[in-house]
């Protein structure tokens, strides 16, 4: 039906994206939840009228599982027959032990799903290009791709576990309008408001840990926790990096380290009388290696979090420990927050020569305003 009075339907294309959209927004959800798996999100869609129709959604839930297709598709029970299937990252073709049940490639040829779409493929050996195989000899169409970035973006993750061994680094940095993010002298700078701090914790929300150095623990004696009404629970492990275990037992971080996890990645050659101490209060101290200066090796430090299953690690550990990810090519996001509330104040630079040197790789791909102050948001292409 065509005319003035007709409302045109949208092409194929069109749709497909509509309902990735839904898929990627539930996948943002339970980040931080759900580690160390990806966090999925699957929409199963009803395309036998003329105009589709949601007949489910899931997500991967909190502790990996179940994962987002089965949760979508018992939902969806037997109108899952002939449907189409939206998922954010390619389903699992194999499962990592028995008691886990069947994979979801499996799942989704029981289900009699009509046609597949899927934003980003997993490298993962579980996944890893298993499925289009078979879901060819099934005959269910499958396209791959739609939403890639965006994709990308929220399996960034995990991806990054998978084919690099450690999680993927966001740094987040504060500066002043003229681009400082302390002072040596004096009080610490406020340089956001409340509406921007409020976004930092729900990024910590979406985390799996917050990374700081040693510095900023006995500069600040930070919570490191999340603290928006109804989301303190998500409050992610807590990693400090102190090479020489100067972390105070009496640091909030440590004393309240029985209800929030918190890891200190330290050298080898640290005290061990100031381990048993910090231990005492619940804390796992974790060694690695130095570098020439004595310091944490960083690249071995995140290859240990990344075995121990951690995906996604938030730091804000101000400039120095910045500028050392960024010499160490471990920084994958940048988040750089410019605030006008300590206009005319400090003179420490927010960027290090090493991150200003490393800007130069990262691609900018979002500006957003939260109320007097600038989110910049970079990202590793």
């Amino acid at each position: 039906m065509t005319g003035s009075g007709a409302e045109r339907l949208p092409d194929r294309a069109s749709r497909d994206e509509r309902f990735m959209r839904l898929a990627l927004a539930l996948g943002a959800r339970h980040l931080g939840l759900t580690w160390p798996n990806p966090s999925v999100g699957a929409v199963v869609v009803d395309e036998s009228g003329e105009v589709p129709v949601i007949v489910a959604q899931g997500a991967t839930q909190p502790g990996g599982r179940p994962h987002a297709e089965r949760v979508a598709l018992e939902a969806a029970g037997a109108r899952a027959r002939g449907a189409a299937l939206y998922v954010t990252l390619e389903p699992c073709a194999a499962r990592s032990s028995p008691e886990h049940g069947p994979s979801c490639t499996d799942l989704i040829a029981a289900a009699g799903i009509g046609r597949l779409v899927v934003s980003v493929p997993d490298p993962s050996p579980f996944a890893a290009g298993q499925g289009p195989e078979r879901f060819g000899r099934l005959g269910i169409p499958l396209a791959v791709g739609c939403l890639a970035g965006e994709g990308r973006r929220l399996h960034r993750g995990h991806i990054t576990r998978i084919v690099k061994g450690r999680p993927a680094v966001t740094v987040k940095l504060a500066r002043s309008t003229e681009g400082f993010a302390g002072s040596r002298l004096g009080p610490r700078l406020m340089l956001t408001g409340e509406v921007a701090n409020g976004k930092v914790h729900l990024m910590r929300a979406h985390a799996d840990a917050i990374m700081v150095g040693v510095g900023t623990v006995l500069a600040d004696d930070p919570l490191l926790n999340v603290r928006l009404p109804g989301l303190e629970a998500r409050s992610p492990v807590r990693v400090v990096v102190d090479s020489n275990l100067r972390t105070p037992p009496g640091a909030r971080v440590a004393a309240g380290a029985r209800e929030i996890p918190t890891w200190i990645l330290t050298s080898v050659g640290a005290p061990v009388e100031a381990e048993r101490a910090l231990a005492a209060q619940g804390v796992e101290v974790m060694r690695v290696s130095a570098d020439g200066d004595g310091h944490v090796n960083l690249a071995e430090a995140l290859r240990l979090l990344g075995a121990r299953g951690l995906t996604r690690v938030f730091c804000e550990g101000g400039p120095g420990l910045a500028d050392a990810l960024a010499k160490a090519d471990l920084i994958d996001d940048l988040v750089l927050i410019t605030g006008r509330s300590a206009r005319g104040q400090g003179d420490v630079p927010a960027l290090g020569p090493s991150l200003q040197d490393r800007m130069d790789s990262l691609d900018l791909w979002a500006e957003e305003q939260a109320g007097s102050d600038l989110f910049m948001y970079w990202e590793r292409p």
